[in-house]
């Protein structure tokens, strides 16, 4: 994952090693709980909820403290939103329901791919300009289907002090003679406050060691989710608006609450 600052490789301390022992096992603990449930469920409704309930308590399990503030998005609605960690994932998933974008290197990894599979994420390769068409018809047909989307426009995390720029080509799948005026499309600011860079997932640091310093903390997570007003027909004129008003939204919120 790659990031805007190099972060150097910090070691956990000793002491810190129980703490990440007792929330590995409640991870494991809520992954047996949950499995079963899922596939209980499945048979019966169009859009299981306990994926929902799994990445909720993902979320309270390492720590996090969330809060939410802002519209609340409808059922069937298309998020966009800065990217800073990994537990932006669990937090907006617990808040909404929502399934998410995200990139195919994922699916490389077997039990990651299994659970991903179990949210309805969709697959996409950023990289690969000749599937864009392809990527956007998996997209129309997830919105279809499961209800609320989140991307992640930025395609990577960042260090939380800005975000980078919001890739569009995506975002097509909103345009033509898709029913897509129907869906709102919702900018959201994923605020860590003043501990943002120290929760980032940035630089060469591996996924694993930014997972086990995360789960090694004392402190709470403090999340802010601001689900900031959908964009209007005018900002939706087409994939580089929606880019643009979403970038310039989250921009917006933050410099405001950073006065």
């Amino acid at each position: 994952m790659t990031g805007t600052i190099p972060v150097p490789a910090r070691r956990l301390a000793p002491w810190a090693w129980p703490l990440v022992a007792v929330r590995l096992a409640g991870l494991l603990t809520l992954l047996m709980s949950c499995t079963p449930l899922y596939y209980a469920a499945a048979p019966f409704t169009r859009r299981n909820p306990v994926p929902r309930w799994f990445l909720r308590g993902v979320a309270m399990v390492a720590g996090v403290r969330l809060r939410i503030r802002g519209h609340r998005p409808a059922p069937r609605s298309f998020l966009i939103a800065n990217h800073v960690s990994w537990i932006d994932i669990p937090a907006i998933a617990g808040a909404t329901g929502s399934a998410f974008v995200a990139h195919d290197g994922l699916a490389q990894i077997g039990p990651l791919r299994w659970l991903c599979g179990l949210n309805d994420t969709v697959f996409v390769a950023r990289h690969e300009r000749r599937s864009v068409a392809a990527q956007v018809a998996q997209i129309r047909t997830a919105l279809r289907e499961t209800g609320a989307l989140t991307i992640f426009a930025e395609g990577t995390t960042s260090d939380g002090s800005g975000t980078l720029a919001f890739k569009s080509s995506l975002l097509s799948a909103l345009e033509g003679d898709f029913e897509a005026e129907a869906i709102p499309v919702q900018p959201v600011w994923l605020d860590y406050g003043p501990e943002t860079r120290e929760i980032a997932w940035v630089g060469e640091e591996p996924g694993l060691d930014n997972a086990l310093r995360i789960l090694a903390r004392v402190r709470p997570v403090d999340l802010t989710i601001h689900f900031l007003p959908p964009l209007s027909p005018d900002e939706r004129a087409d994939r580089k608006r929606m880019a643009a008003a979403a970038r310039g939204a989250i921009e917006a919120a933050r410099a405001q609450g950073t006065d």
